[in-house]
């Protein structure tokens, strides 16, 4: 058994050191966690998402503790309970679904900051594919939380994306049966994806989270020139107290206190949009009751999932998924479709940073295309504009193979 020092008071550092490694675990996780001195505020991403997401959880508690899983009351809890009748309750819900919206925002700066300056090579595969995973957890997470106040858009939006699983002419309605619990969307429908958004997914993303982190602590944090650093020697040479020779800072107190500024500027935002813009988060559609015999005349997903509507959307069934599961996979390949040795901004590697752009723009043009009805002129721009996202692959592959070694 271990030596413990009976002089040590309970609950004092000493005491809790010698019980749960405190100590240690504030060395290897923040004094002694070292970050390259290169990097801007886009690194800063990460912990706004991950604040962001706090947000997500506490205002779900509060609004939890009045919303009603069930098709006869959810639309009530939601629109006249929480909203009238509970103090702050339209606080709550204004800052859980401005989140909601926002996070995901946030969510491709950083994919898109990833993607620019490399940070997904040789080395950081693992930081890269947890990121995706998270991505997609989130999206799971954002579709299963719109079905809750089982408004007209809620109805019709969980109809078509239950009827994926079908998949085209294979016709796996039993599937979807399963998915929902019943035909049609209704109570079981509703009550599963209230445990999975409440329950399960927290728990799944809290885990991806600690995996995230996990895998940014050997590879280390990406910085903006690409450069090699012997983090072990800079690290010395800052502990030594040289600071200006040493090419690394701790992430405690030193990067944090860049966080923490970078944050403070991102809630003067956020809490803008809660009091006076937030209706951008709120669908008018969704103001109506679900109605399973009344269609919308225009159904379309949240903007955040536009892109990859507009992918399924132009083409037959069959193709149309088909384009649409090769968009779902492709982002999680980055890592091993290019194939170029090169760590380094996108400005200079050269046809790398021209596609970069056209991955962007096409990206944007395929969400705004994703919200205007299918129809004239937007669907013939929906089919190029997705046509140009699937090609991105196969083109990245031939860039990177002749970038030449900087």
């Amino acid at each position: 058994m271990a030596k413990f020092d009976e002089k040590a008071r309970p609950f004092s550092e000493k005491w809790l050191d010698e019980r749960l490694a405190v100590n240690t675990l504030k060395r290897v996780l923040s004094t002694e966690y070292w970050i390259p001195k290169d990097i801007n505020f886009l690194w800063a991403m990460g912990m706004v998402l991950a604040a962001t997401f706090g947000l997500l959880l506490i205002s779900g508690i509060f609004l939890l503790m009045y919303y009603k899983p069930d098709v006869n009351m959810a639309f009530d809890s939601v629109n006249y309970t929480i909203m009238s009748e509970v103090g702050f309750g339209w606080l709550w819900r204004h800052i859980h679904g401005v989140a909601a919206s926002v996070v995901f925002l946030i969510i491709y700066i950083h994919m898109f900051t990833g993607i620019y300056y490399g940070s997904y090579k040789k080395g950081r595969e693992l930081i890269w594919i947890s990121g995706m995973l998270l991505f997609v957890t989130f999206s799971a997470e954002a579709f299963s939380g719109y079905m809750l106040p089982w408004g007209q858009m809620s109805y019709w939006a969980g109809m078509v994306i239950t009827n994926l699983f079908s998949g085209g002419s294979l016709e796996a309605y039993g599937l979807v049966e399963w998915i929902r619990g019943d035909y049609v969307p209704g109570d079981a429908f509703l009550t599963r994806f209230f445990m999975l958004h409440v329950l399960l997914l927290p728990l799944v993303i809290i885990g991806l989270i600690v995996l995230h982190f996990g895998t940014l602590r050997i590879p280390h944090v990406n910085n903006q020139e690409g450069a090699e650093i012997d983090f072990e020697e800079a690290a010395e040479l800052y502990k030594a107290g040289k600071k200006k020779e040493s090419k690394v800072i701790p992430f405690n107190p030193v990067f944090l206190s860049k966080d923490v500024f970078v944050m403070g500027v991102y809630f003067i935002l956020f809490f803008y949009l809660v009091f006076y813009h937030f209706e951008f988060a709120m669908d008018p559609v969704n103001f109506d009751p679900a109605d399973g015999l009344k269609t919308p005349p225009h159904i379309y997903p949240e903007w955040y999932f536009l892109w990859s509507y507009e992918i399924l959307r132009p083409f037959p069934k069959d193709p149309g998924l088909i384009a649409f599961g090769i968009a779902q996979v492709a982002l999680f390949m980055l890592p091993f479709i290019d194939r170029s040795p090169n760590v380094a901004p996108a400005h200079k590697r050269g046809l790398f940073f021209v596609w970069f752009w056209v991955f962007l723009i096409d990206m944007i043009v395929l969400t705004v295309l994703g919200k205007l009805p299918p129809e004239g002129i937007f669907n013939t721009l929906g089919a190029v504009a997705a046509v140009i996202f699937l090609l991105l692959g196969p083109a990245l592959i031939v860039i990177t193979k002749l970038e030449k070694k900087l």
